[in-house]
């Protein structure tokens, strides 16, 4: 039984007690929510309430998860390209097409199936038996730095990093149209989408999202940026430059233009990772080189391949 505790923040108030927990547990569905509420497995300050209660700020929400049948989450010989290591954490720069961890109906060749293999007992069991070692998350289609607890001790260091808006994320990306600003910041809540329950988007009432933008070079109907997390949001950078009617490039989730060139997924890797290293407290960083796919399209836009897209 995996047991998660929160507190409701003011700006969370007037939400569903099942969608409140829904957008903190993004991998389990709201009607399974709903029955771990029913079942007596969610508890309000002590205190059972239903699906429909109302959080108020200063809440404390317990969860109790059932610890999943499909346990049995066996380490794979998966090429991991690792950036550093020590004993207590380490840095890996994910591929594309890559999932971070498993998930119902995706149990293999994840990286978390990786990191079995190639840590052994030797990450951080704060996350459960499906997410050992993860501390944050970057979507399949997403490639780049993510680091990982090897210990409790660093975990709670690095979650805590994330949660003060300590940690430096810079991701580069492609987005579509020609972005003006050399410099912008957008802040705009993001929570589910009303409708559409698999995407995010910017909303009323939502949870603060801060990201900064950065025009790396422009090519016409298409700009090179640096996007610098703030906050951390699920799928932040691509919902926030969708608002601004500038989506990424690729993006089958948040963008309604047809692709032109043949590639997988939105064109956004996470180039930059920084934090304080829980034991030494020297501030690290690291940089992972832009992927091949990525490098041909920047190519091809400064018109130095003949390379057909």
């Amino acid at each position: 039984m995996e047991k998660v505790m929160y507190f409701v923040e003011e700006e969370e108030e007037g939400l569903r007690l099942d969608l409140y927990i829904s957008e903190r547990q993004e991998e389990l569905s709201r009607s399974y929510i709903q029955r771990l509420i029913k079942d007596k497995l969610v508890m309000v300050n002590d205190k059972q309430e239903k699906s429909s209660y109302t959080v108020r700020t200063g809440d404390a929400i317990a969860l109790s998860i059932p610890a999943p049948r499909e346990l049995e989450i066996s380490p794979q010989p998966i090429p991991l390209e690792i950036i550093y290591e020590d004993q207590e954490l380490l840095v890996v720069n994910k591929p594309q097409d890559l999932v971070v961890h498993p998930a119902p109906g995706n149990y293999d060749h994840t990286l978390v199936n990786g990191l079995l293999y190639h840590c052994k007992d030797k990450l951080s069991s704060i996350n459960g038996v499906i997410r050992p070692g993860i501390v944050h998350r970057i979507d399949k289609d997403t490639s780049g730095l993510l680091v990982v607890a090897k210990t409790n001790h660093a975990h709670r260091s690095l979650a805590e990093q994330l949660k003060s808006h300590s940690i430096t994320r810079k991701y580069h990306a492609i987005a579509i149209g020609n972005i003006k600003e050399n410099n912008a910041t957008i802040k705009a809540p993001i929570g589910r989408h009303p409708v559409d329950r698999l995407r995010m988007a910017v909303v009323e009432g939502g949870r603060d999202a801060t990201t900064h933008i950065k025009v790396l070079e422009r090519f016409g109907d298409y700009t090179y940026i640096e996007c610098q997390l703030e906050t951390g949001r699920t799928h932040q950078i691509r919902v926030h430059l969708s608002y601004i009617k500038h989506p990424l490039l690729g993006d089958e989730v948040y963008s309604n233009n047809k692709v032109k060139f043949n590639i997988k997924g939105q064109v956004l890797h996470a180039r930059v990772l920084g934090f304080i290293h829980p034991t030494t407290q020297q501030y690290m960083a690291f940089e992972a080189p832009l992927p091949d796919y990525f490098n041909r399209l920047l190519q091809h836009f400064r018109g130095k391949t003949n390379n057909s897209y």
